[in-house]
C-alpha cells in the first residue's frame, strides 16, 4: 500500500448555522484546500459524508460540492454511518489513496439538523438505532446509554459524580477551542443540578445537536513532500462492527466494534495503546468516554472512571482525551463529527491548536462510532 497523509484540514464553528448544508460544507472544504496550499483543480476525488440531508432538502451532497468547488467531473461518494459517517469516510478516503487510486482527494462532513426543532431531530437520531427494536419502540439514544451507565455503574463501584467529571474536563478544553459549540465552563454540581435526561444521565451528561462541517485533505506521501512542509501520516486503520439493538449484546459496558477497530489500527500502526500521546473519543454521552477509553486500551476495564478521578485524562497529563472538548463540549454535527477529529488531530501534530495544544505530542487517535456502537472506526496518526 502507499503511505498516506493529510496535508490541509478546515472546520466551520459547531453549533446552531444560518447557511445552508451546502454553504456550510463548502466553508469547511474550501478551508482545507488552502491550509494544504493546492487548488481545487488538483484533487482527484471527493468522500462525503452526511446523515440526515434531508432535512435541509439537499442529498446527493458530492456532486452538489463538486460542482460549487468548480470541479464537477471529479468522482464523488456521499456516505451515512449514522454518528460514525466521517470516520468511515475518512476510511474509504484513506483506503482509495492506500490503493493508489488517487494521490490527491477531499473528504468532508456535514451535518444541518438544529433548524428542525428537538422533536423532529430526536426523531431522525433515532432512524439510526436498530428501529424495530429500539427507536420504534421509543428507545431514544439517551435511554439507550443511560442503560449502559447504569449498569457501569454498578458493576464498577462508580458515580453520578464520576460521570460528572468527565463533563466538566470536557468544557474545560472547550474552553480553549474557538469552534466549539459549548464554550462554558461548568462545575460538578452544574452537571449534578443539570435537568435528567434519562436517569442516571442529566443535561450536562449528553453532547448537543450541532450544525457545522469539517473537512480534510489526504494524500500520497510522494505528494505531501513535493505539496507541503507540514503534514501528517495514517499509520493505522480499523473497522469494526456490533450487533445493531444493545439487547443483542453479552455485556452493555463494552462495546465490540471498538476493540475489533482498535486492534486493527494498533496492528497496522505497530504501536500498542501506551504510546498514544492523546485521543478524540466518541464521547456522545459521558459515560460512553469512560467505556470507550477501556476499550480502546487506555485503562483496564472498570479503571477509567479512577484515571478520571485522579485527573489523568486532562490536558496534558498521562494521556490527553479529547482536547478539543469532544462532542460533549465541541459539539456533535453528524456526519462531520469524525472528520473534525481528524481535523483536530492535524491541528494538534502541526502546532495550530494553540491553548489547548497537547505538548510534545507524536501520536494521535480518532475514535467515532455509530449509533450505539454497532460500526466504528479508529484511526491513528503520526507527526511528520
Amino acid at each position: 500500500m502507499e503511505k498516506v497523509c493529510v496535508i490541509g484540514a478546515g472546520s466551520t464553528k459547531y453549533g446552531k448555522l444560518q447557511d445552508s448544508i451546502t454553504d456550510v460544507a463548502l466553508q469547511a472544504s474550501v478551508e482545507a484546500i488552502e491550509s494544504a496550499g493546492i487548488g481545487p483543480k488538483q484533487i482527484q476525488a471527493g468522500y462525503i459524508s452526511n446523515v440526515f440531508g434531508i432535512a435541509d432538502k439537499q442529498v446527493h451532497l458530492g456532486p452538489v460540492i463538486m460542482s460549487n468547488l468548480g470541479i464537477p467531473e471529479v468522482p464523488s461518494l456521499s456516505i451515512e454511518s449514522a454518528c460514525g459517517s466521517g470516520s468511515v469516510s475518512f476510511r474509504e478516503a484513506y483506503a482509495n489513496v492506500a490503493a493508489g487510486f488517487y494521490d490527491v482527494v477531499l473528504a468532508t462532513g456535514v451535518e444541518k439538523v438544529t433548524h428542525t426543532g428537538t422533536e423532529w431531530t430526536t426523531t431522525y437520531f433515532s432512524y439510526c438505532s436498530d428501529f424495530f427494536y429500539e427507536g420504534g419502540d421509543g428507545a431514544s439514544f439517551p435511554g439507550l446509554f443511560a442503560s449502559m451507565a447504569r449498569a457501569y455503574l454498578a458493576e464498577f463501584k462508580a458515580t453520578e459524580e464520576d460521570l460528572a467529571m468527565v463533563a466538566v474536563k470536557n468544557h474545560d478544553n472547550g474552553l480553549l477551542n474557538p469552534k466549539a459549540h459549548l464554550r462554558k465552563k461548568i462545575t460538578i454540581d452544574d452537571v449534578l443540578n443539570s435537568a435528567v435526561v434519562a436517569s442516571p444521565l442529566k443535561l450536562y451528561d449528553c453532547c448537543p445537536f450541532s450544525d457545522g462541517a469539517s473537512a480534510v485533505i489526504l494524500c500520497s506521501e510522494k505528494f505531501a513532500k513535493a505539496h507541503s512542509k507540514n503534514y501528517i501520516e495514517v499509520i493505522g486503520s480499523g473497522r469494526g462492527g456490533s450487533p445493531a439493538a444493545l439487547q443483542g449484546r453479552d455485556h452493555i459496558t463494552t462495546i465490540p466494534s471498538t476493540k475489533i477497530a482498535a486492534q486493527a489500527a494498533y496492528k497496522m500502526a505497530g504501536i500498542t495503546p501506551k504510546d498514544v500521546d492523546f485521543a478524540e473519543v466518541h464521547d456522545c454521552f459521558t459515560i460512553a468516554e469512560l467505556v470507550d477509553t477501556e476499550d480502546l486500551g487506555f485503562f483496564e476495564k472498570g479503571q477509567a472512571v479512577q484515571a478520571v478521578r485522579e485527573g489523568r485524562t486532562k490536558l496534558n497529563a498521562d494521556i490527553s482525551i479529547n482536547p478539543s472538548g469532544g462532542l460533549k463540549s465541541k459539539g456533535h454535527p453528524i456526519g462531520a463529527t469524525g472528520i473534525g477529529q481528524v481535523a483536530e488531530v492535524f491541528d494538534q501534530l502541526t502546532g495550530k491548536a494553540g491553548e489547548r495544544t497537547v505538548k510534545d505530542a507524536k501520536i494521535g487517535l480518532t475514535h467515532n462510532f455509530g449509533a450505539t456502537g454497532a460500526s466504528c472506526a479508529v484511526h491513528i496518526f503520526k507527526s511528520v
